[in-house]
């Protein structure tokens, strides 16, 4: 059986510098503790495309390698990378990349929710490198990277041609390493630089607190396989308190396990509850239900969201909006609403490929869209400098009257 996820491709910067995306992965045990292991899948062969001669392939793979002046520099798997990394930027889709056998591998410990990196999640926006949200309590937040920063450099290279994998290679790191990222922020613009240590970074999915006597405050910060456990506790112990109402925080999530998501969905829904449909290139669809859980369903609730909420959190908040009518505070989240194929290759690389997309249940696209709130409320810089949460002020002013 295939294990999807949603991971809003871009790049997390973690250990691998990945970052989540609606994905579907062709593999089997992908949750599994440790560090999921991961079958071949057999790729089908085909026919020789009509108008396409793979002589010319072979007759410049020989050029290169009895005319290059450093002929003994190269190296055959970097070539043939080379060549499958070009095949894929061809059909000029951001989310369909070629994944080395070492970023493979990083997307597979991301899974386990424990990495070595800087904390962000990176994507291209408008043609710019740019910062879609820094992880909680990570090293690029507490240097104070935030959402929206526009990456120039990375240790002073020219970030601007730069696809996201050549960016994930330059973030990345040991832990311990620093590394100097100089960003743009701001009308008129900014230039700010952050040399930030990289470290292992441990992601809670989910906690909770309470707020004002009756009111819990529960954020889930990403869809690992960790959220399943947290959340089920979370829920369990609001049920057991004094809690009569909820603020659902998805600020700065990425996303992450498809499954996942729609557990939690079904922590505020009905049985049988749509959740999402995928809507696949041939016209076929998969409709996502809830579950039998709906604990929580019976509970007024907020919902919080940013630009940094991304693909398996955008499919919760739009759940929630289309089946229960719930608010939505904040701002546009990020709009990763694509579904990719990802196919393990037998040298443990893989080849990830756009297939469908999502949409709420509704059928609201939400890919490039993102998810409007119904109530508009900026958190800017200062507010952060100065530990200021106006969106989380709004979320209680409208619980309050709920």
């Amino acid at each position: 059986m295939k294990n999807k996820i949603l991971i809003v491709l871009s790049v997390i910067l973690f250990a691998a510098v990945f970052f989540w995306l609606g994905a579907e992965y062709n593999t089997t045990a992908i949750v599994e503790t440790p560090i999921p292991s991961v079958s071949e899948t057999t790729v089908p062969t085909s026919t020789k495309p009509a108008g396409v001669d793979f002589n010319t392939f072979w007759t410049v793979w020989n050029l290169v390698h009895s005319q290059y002046v450093d002929n003994a520099k190269l190296k055959d798997p970097d070539l043939l990378y080379g060549a499958i990394d070009g095949m894929v930027q061809a059909v000029g889709d951001p989310y369909t990349t070629f994944l080395r056998p070492q970023d493979s591998e990083s997307l597979m410990q991301q899974i386990s929710g424990s990495f070595s990196g800087v904390g962000i999640e990176i994507g291209i926006r408008n043609s710019v490198l740019t910062v879609i949200s820094p992880i909680k309590d990570s090293p690029a937040e507490r240097a104070g990277v935030i959402a929206g920063d526009k990456i120039l450099k990375i240790d002073g290279k020219d970030s601007s041609a730069m696809n996201q994998d050549e960016a994930v290679k330059l973030i990345r790191g040991p832990n311990g390493t620093t590394v100097k990222l100089t960003t743009e922020r701001g009308n008129p613009a900014t230039e700010k630089e952050f040399t930030i240590v990289r470290t292992v970074i441990k992601i809670p999915a989910a906690k909770w607190s309470m707020l004002d006597g009756n009111t819990a405050y529960l954020q889930v910060f990403i869809f690992n396989k960790n959220i399943d456990s947290e959340f089920k506790k979370a829920a369990k112990e609001i049920t057991e308190s004094k809690a009569t109402k909820i603020i659902l925080d998805l600020r700065n999530n990425p996303g992450g396990l498809l499954d996942s998501a729609v557990s939690v969905a079904s922590y505020f829904l009905d049985t049988g509850q749509a959740v999402l449909t995928e809507k696949f290139g041939d016209g076929r669809q998969d409709a996502y239900k809830s579950e039998a859980n709906g604990i929580l369903k019976n509970y007024p609730i907020v919902v919080l969201i940013n630009k940094g909420s991304a693909s398996a959190s955008e499919i919760l908040a739009g759940a929630l909006r289309d089946n229960r009518n719930v608010t939505i505070i904040g701002e546009t989240s990020y709009g990763k609403g694509s579904v990719q194929v990802i196919n393990d290759l037998p040298n443990k690389s893989s080849v990830k490929i756009t297939i469908a997309k999502w949409y709420t249940p509704k059928g609201i696209s939400i890919n490039e869209n993102g998810i409007t709130p119904d109530v508009e409320v900026v958190r800017t810089e200062d507010d952060i400098q100065k530990n200021k949460d106006p969106q989380l002020d709004k979320a209680i002013e409208i619980i309050k009257k709920l």
